[in-house]
């Protein structure tokens, strides 16, 4: 089973992507570095609630 989750910037803390997870990843959250448009920079994204 997937659950959606949302990703936001370290950085600036704005909600830029929203993506898919897994039932086995559910332990940790999730941290991609992906480019964010209020930066204007790639900059981590980590999972939210």
């Amino acid at each position: 089973m997937q659950s959606k989750v949302a990703l936001a910037c370290a950085a600036c803390s704005s909600r830029n992507y929203s993506t898919v997870k897994g039932k086995s990843q559910s332990a940790e959250r999730l941290e991609i570095k992906k480019f964010c448009k209020v930066c204007n920079a790639h900059t981590v994204h980590r999972e939210t609630k």
